[in-house]
């Protein structure tokens, strides 16, 4: 076994005490997300709702997890009683509940959203409700005067307001005596309930002994009969159909499966490193550029024109002028004189001495010496150093 391996092992050791000593040490959260999901028995869950509503409502339940458009697609029921808690009910369920509704059943829909199809068909309309530090639910009938529900919880808040005339107001909340939060509309031969606040059903409230009142006078004006509850309305994920789902559901064993896939694509990268095919080293092509220059320039010294070589030295210092710094150099006068000036750094007098030169090798009519060349060559070459 090799140094590495060793290593690795090590680090794998640490890491899996480390997440052990994490785990055991961890405090239990709770889960405060509204998921009204009649399995959960988190603060926000129906699962207390779920074992009690059979005693609540006279061993007359009918659950289902079709939704309403579907289940009344397929079966046509007498009169009865409708039960919805917060649910996103489509269109064609809405149309069948109201039709139902129109016939002579009750509907009791509780749910802190309406989609806008539902509150333009029962002309009616939601706002948040001002709520105070204690939020007192409470009944209008008098009989009810007795039995509240306090929220101090993550209430949603919301109320219904412009509603009909001939619509009843069966509940408030106390401090805002203008909205009311449970209302009652007649619709052809029977009723709605409409309640805007589904957490008086959640786990957290009805394991209060006081709320307990409040929750059996909201559901006492259902009659007794035969109540579908549409209780697989609300999910909106189906359930995980995945062979893993068992090992993602726990997080224990979910940290574990994350850091063993982890640990495998470690593996992979660090070993293929390990084992890749070594880059050759390529030369570089000689640049030969220098000696072509210097077999060049001797051409010139052997042929003596000096003149020719200083305008081409000339006509190239200029080039790299306007190239590199952007001066014009078709007027060689004081003003390119002094942009080269800025530009460069050098002495206005270097740069004048050496523009008289330029202009030397311009001019073919100048004769030209050997010292001339040599002596603008070795200014251009300062000035552009």
């Amino acid at each position: 076994m090799n140094k590495t391996v060793k290593l690795y092992g090590l680090i794998f050791i640490i890491v899996m005490v480390v997440l052990a000593l994490l785990e055991l040490g961890k405090s239990e959260v709770t889960d405060w997300r509204k998921n009204f999901d009649v399995n959960e028995k988190t603060p926000f869950g129906l699962f207390v709702f779920s074992k009690e509503v059979d005693h609540l409502l006279q061993n007359k339940v009918k659950r289902t997890d079709l939704s309403p458009y579907d289940f009344y697609k397929a079966q046509k029921l007498p009169p009865h009683n409708i039960l919805i808690v917060q649910s996103e009910i489509d269109v064609e369920s809405w149309n069948k509940i109201l039709q139902n509704v129109q016939e002579g059943s009750d509907a009791l829909i509780i749910s802190d959203f309406f989609h806008r199809e539902i509150t333009d068909s029962l002309s009616f309309t939601t706002s948040k409700i001002s709520y105070e530090e204690t939020n007192l639910l409470k009944l209008t009938d008098e009989k009810f005067a007795q039995d509240s529900l306090q929220l101090d919880k993550l209430p949603s808040g919301m109320g219904f307001e412009l509603i009909k005339a001939k619509d009843e107001i069966l509940g408030k909340e106390e401090s805002d005596a203008k909205m009311a939060n449970f209302i009652k509309m007649r619709h052809g031969r029977g009723h709605l309930y409409l309640h805007s606040e589904p957490l008086i059903v959640t786990n957290f409230y009805l394991l209060k002994p006081e709320s307990k009142n409040y929750v059996q006078d909201v559901f006492s004006y259902l009659s007794e009969r035969e109540t579908v509850w549409f209780s697989g309305a609300n999910k909106n994920v189906a359930e995980s159909r995945s062979p893993l789902r068992f090992i993602l559901a726990n997080p224990p064993l979910r940290y574990a499966w994350w850091l063993l896939l982890a640990g495998l694509v470690l593996f992979i990268i660090f070993n293929a490193k390990r084992k890749q095919r070594i880059v050759p080293i390529v030369e570089p092509l000689k640049n030969k550029s220098v000696e072509f220059v210097k077999s060049i320039g001797n051409l010139y010294l052997q042929e003596g024109d000096f003149h020719d070589m200083m305008a081409k030295k000339a006509q190239y210092f200029l080039n790299r002028v306007r190239m590199d710094l952007l001066i014009d150099t078709k007027n060689l006068d004081e003003k390119f004189i002094h942009l080269l000036h800025l530009k460069t750094g050098k002495s206005i007098e270097k740069i004048n001495e050496a523009t008289v030169l330029i202009k030397k090798g311009q001019d073919p009519y100048a004769t030209v010496m050997k010292e001339d060349l040599i002596k603008m060559n070795r200014l251009l070459d300062e000035i552009l150093l």
